[in-house]
């Protein structure tokens, strides 16, 4: 039984090699789109937390003295409404939404992932009822959802990272449900069952770890869809209060002043929610390529 075991695992173990690692990687690398995607997100992280210790600014005082002036001198992309230098106030709202995406987008999947892979793995009526909650779910626009929620309470970035990642979770769950169903079969899955081990090992140590590839490639676009409500929400003033700011509120601000000709309220915002998507997209898209088995093993 013992050697049935570990005979049945080694698939699972397969996937740590070396070997295969060295292959996803070259996979990924030979996806141009993938390359400059995480070349534009390592530029978009470096250009919004390591910018500030460049070019400091002051995005707590106003200054209407300073306020609408157009690109140029000491304000390379113009000054707002109320005076911050928009450079350094594209900076700190970046912050805000690389946060706030990032950690609701990781939420949403490591809750998702846990959820599917629990209602695949024990099927039956369990599956049925779980199952049935996220239908429900998904019946109510998301966008319904976030806004209902987020004009209840007061929006700060906890906040806003919990209401983001409640109504993100569901497309994972229904995802990683649809590899457990794949995966409980696999022969590991028995001879786990037969050495005594538990639905809690099955799901964690086998279920989770198998479809890893699959979960990585959602978790990026579940980072870009997050980075996206952060902005819808925002755009509607959910945002998280003054002083502080994020590029779906500096967009929303920018748009006011549209007909007065201060383009660079809204360009460099807009530019910078067009970038950050399509950078976890593209990469998404090369990860999706570097776990499929049918590549990585060509």
């Amino acid at each position: 039984m013992t050697t049935t075991a570990l005979d049945a695992t080694q698939p699972e173990a397969a996937l740590a090699t070396p070997s295969l690692a060295r292959r996803t990687l070259t996979v990924f690398a030979r996806n141009k789109l993938a390359l400059t995607g995480a070349l534009v997100l390592l530029g978009l992280l470096a250009f919004c937390f390591l910018g500030p210790l460049i070019h400091p600014t002051d995005q707590i005082h106003t200054d209407l003295t300073q306020a609408s002036l157009a690109p140029g001198g000491a304000h390379p992309l113009g000054t707002t409404d109320l005076g911050y230098d928009l450079l350094g106030r594209l900076m700190y709202g970046g912050q805000t939404s690389l946060e706030v995406g990032l950690a609701a987008g990781l939420l949403a999947t490591l809750f998702g992932t846990v959820y599917g892979a629990v209602a695949g793995y024990f099927g039956g009526w369990v599956d049925a009822a779980m199952m049935r909650v996220t239908d429900a779910a998904l019946a109510i626009p998301a966008l319904f959802l976030l806004v209902v929620v987020a004009a209840i309470v007061t929006p700060s970035k906890p906040v806003l990272i919990l209401i983001i990642a409640s109504v993100a979770w569901l497309s994972p769950a229904r995802l990683i449900r649809g590899e457990a169903l794949a995966l409980r079969s696999r022969d590991y899955i028995h001879a786990m069952r037969l050495m005594g081990g538990g639905g809690g090992r099955a799901v964690f140590r086998h279920i989770v770890p198998n479809a890893i590839g699959t979960v990585i490639v959602n978790a990026t676009f579940q980072i870009a869809d997050a980075i996206l409500y952060v902005a819808y929400l925002s755009f509607l003033g959910l945002s998280i209060p003054p002083p502080a700011a994020d590029w779906g509120s500096m967009l929303s601000a920018g748009i006011t002043y549209t007909q007065v000709g201060y383009w660079w309220l809204i360009f460099p915002p807009g530019i910078a929610i067009v970038l950050v998507v399509a950078a976890f997209n593209f990469i998404g898209d090369g990860l999706r390529d570097a776990f499929d088995v049918r590549l990585t093993k060509n």
